[in-house]
This record gives structure tokens, C-alpha cells and sequence, in this order.
């Protein structure tokens, strides 16, 4: 099958580029010996988990479910991270999980015992309290009142040197979509403020965050930072990006339903932003369009606001100008959309969710999983 005969709507995940983003994560790991796991919360298209356990370690996960997918689709290392783990939850995860990362003295406290007995590998995230975002505090693990970690206050007043033992390695997570150069300052103030603990750790979580794959990305400088703390402090290093797995190897292809007019075109289209890539509204942010460009772009003079079939006023995508007309039919293909679209969807208003397709490097599409009224009605 290819594109075009696809039905709309649907993900398009491109297995080529799927793998130069692996190639280019592998080639870290092989010049520096750090281990680079898949975070699931991105990118969790378990059909490609073979493909992606060629070139990584494993995987981590933010929760039970996210752990057992790892576990059974992945089979190699298995690494978790939960703000609170749920007691009856606890013997489940040490059964899938190698590493178990712990957010809080209490939690440390709770659990740190029974993952030691049960031969698991035991974490402790950390907060350096290094703000390098830029924009909304809600992406900013490091921003006031944040739960995510434990500062260096904390750690110290609340953990006692039996407690620090029991510890195998420190994690940390402070960036979003970020260059090495946010990783650079950060481990800084980590070193700055937790330096004595780490020479008393088997590995530390660089976190995710790492835009690795973007072409501007400073892969050297990465390395320097890698190097440097392996040969410090003598610990193995970890990073777990999500989104360099799958950046730019994703389309939503769509099409145009109808075409209103109030003080400006409105196209309606077939996807939604609130049910199909949620992060437009959550971020929030334009996702690219192909053959689309900004109002105002020269020889793009026809402008139109995309946007969904639901009865949310807000569900719209974004305006976009075109060098023709659009027509009632016309397939439209968004970009980028691998990553926090399939994970974070949704049926608000009965909506369908969009079939997952793969394309295969000959460019043969495959339907992965189509979805119907029973996947719907089976979660209410």
C-alpha cells in the first residue's frame, strides 16, 4: 500500500527515519560508552521496539504500564521513575524494572530495602534547582514548588548516611527539547552541589530532554560532558531522550472536510488538535505543515485557520497560507507528529482515533492498528 491510498486520518510513522535517528544515538554511545534508553512517554509504537533494541539499551518508564511494555516489547534493560509508587504496584514493577528510581527521602524510606533484596538497582532523582528553560514553567522540573526531585537541602537533612548507601546512582532531568549547552551548565551545579555523592554512585541519569537528533545539536560538547563525569567520578552514565528516538519521522495525514468562512477562511479538518496532537494546545506550539507557510510569506497569498471537527471553540491548529486555494478533499500532511501524539491521544467527543501506519524504507505503508467505536466505548 502506499500514501495515498491510505484513509484518513492516520500517523505515518517513517521507519527510515526512525533509523538514522537511532544511528546517529548509537554512534554516542559507541564513542563515549555512555547507555542511551528509549523514555516511553514520548514515543511508544511497541511494533518498532525490536528495531530500536538494535541500537539502544532498553527503555524507562514513568509508570507500571510503560514498565511492563518495556519489559515484554523491549527485553533489555528496564528502567523506572515514578514521582510515588503505588504499594500495590511495588512487586509488579520489580519484576519488570532493573532500576528503580526513587523521587523523595520517604519514598527511599518506603521501598529502598525490598528493591536491594530484590537484587534491583536503586536511584534517587535529584533537583539541582537550575532553571535553563525558556518559556512556560510547566515543562521546568526545576521551576519553584516543582515535586519532581529532591534538593540538595533535602538530601541532606533528610537522608541518613545508611539511607545514601543503599543508593546505586543519582538521576536528573531539567531540559526540554535543549541543546548540550543547558546539559553543560547543569552539571555544573549538580557537580557544584552533589559532587561528593556521586563518588560514592555506580551511574548517573543525564534525564532526557536531549534534542540530539536535531541538526543543530552539539553532539561534541555532549560527549565532553559524558567523558568527563565517566572519568571523574567513575560512574557509568545514562541518558534517556524520547523525542531524538522519533524527532521529525512522524506525519498526521489529514483531510480537508469543509471550508466556512467568518472575517477569514476556516478549514475544518479531520483531526483534532485536542484529540490528536494534543500538545499544539498543551505547549503550545504551530506544528509544520508541508507545502504550508506563515501568513504573509510571499507567493502563499490564500491564508487559512486549520482546525478540528469537535465542539471544542478552542480546537484549532494553527493559521496557515498556501500558493492555492484548498479544496473540500484535500489531504493536508502535518509534520513531527511521532512524538507525544500517539502516547497522549484521545476520543473527547466520540472522536476516531487515527490509524497507526508504518512506512517502510521502499515506502511501502503497513497498517499497524486501525482503531473503531469499541475503543471508544470500551474506555467509559
Amino acid at each position: 500500500m502506499r500514501r495515498e491510498e491510505l484513509r484518513t486520518p492516520c500517523y505515518i510513522i517513517q521507519e527510515k527515519k526512525i533509523r538514522e535517528n537511532l544511528e546517529r544515538l548509537k554512534r554516542i554511545c559507541d564513542e563515549t560508552g555512555c547507555r542511551i534508553l528509549l523514555a516511553q512517554k514520548a514515543f511508544s509504537m511497541y511494533s518498532l521496539y525490536p528495531l530500536i533494541g538494535e541500537y539502544l539499551s532498553g527503555a524507562t518508564a514513568s509508570g507500571l504500564y510503560e514498565a511492563r511494555l518495556g519489559y515484554e516489547e523491549m527485553g533489555k534493560e528496564n528502567h523506572i521513575f515514578s514521582p510515588a509508587y503505588r504499594e500495590d504496584e511495588m512487586d509488579e514493577i520489580l519484576t519488570y524494572c532493573d532500576h528503580i528510581i526513587f523521587n523523595s527521602p520517604a519514598q527511599l524510606k518506603k521501598y529502598g530495602e525490598r528493591v536491594k533484596k530484590a537484587g534491583r538497582s536503586a536511584g534517587f532523582r535529584i533537583n539541582p534547582e537550575c532553571s535553563t528553560q525558556e518559556g512556560h514553567a510547566i515543562y521546568d522540573p526545576c521551576a519553584p514548588f516543582s515535586r519532581l526531585g529532591t534538593t540538595v537541602e533535602k538530601f541532606r537533612s533528610e537522608l541518613s548516611e545508611a539511607e545514601i548507601e543503599k543508593l546505586d546512582g543519582l538521576h536528573f532531568h531539567t531540559l526540554c527539547e535543549q541543546n548540550s549547552d543547558d546539559l553543560a551548565k547543569t552539571l555544573e551545579v549538580v557537580e557544584e552541589r552533589f559532587g561528593d555523592v556521586l563518588h560514592r554512585m555506580k551511574w548517573v541519569n543525564f534525564g532526557g530532554g536531549h534534542h540530539i537528533t536535531r541538526p543543530d545539536y552539539d553532539t561534541g560538547l555532549l560527549k565532553k560532558c559524558i567523558r568527563r563525569i565517566q572519568e571523574k567520578y567513575g560512574v557509568e552514565v545514562y541518558l534517556e531522550p524520547g523525542e531524538a528516538v522519533a524527532l521529525n519521522a512522524g506525519i498526521l495525514l489529514t483531510e480537508v472536510m469543509e471550508i466556512v468562512e467568518n472575517g477569514m477562511e476556516i478549514a475544518v479538518l479531520d483531526v483534532s488538535a485536542a484529540c490528536h496532537m494534543p500538545d499544539v494546545l498543551e505547549m503550545p506550539y504551530r506544528p509544520p505543515l508541508g507545502g504550508a507557510g506563515e501568513p504573509g510569506d510571499e507567493g502563499k497569498p490564500y491564508v487559512y485557520r486549520l482546525a478540528g471537527p469537535t465542539c471544542l471553540a478552542g480546537d484549532v491548529i494553527g493559521d496557515y497560507a498556501f500558493a492555492e486555494p484548498l479544496r473540500c478533499g484535500e489531504r493536508l500532511e502535518f509534520g513531527d507528529m511521532a512524538i507525544y501524539t500517539m502516547v497522549k491521544n484521545n476520543t473527547f467527543n466520540g472522536m476516531k482515533l487515527p490509524d497507526i501506519v508504518l512506512e517502510k524504507e521502499d515506502g511501502e505503508c503497513e497498517v499497524v492498528r486501525s482503531f473503531g467505536y469499541e475503543d471508544f466505548k470500551s474506555r467509559l
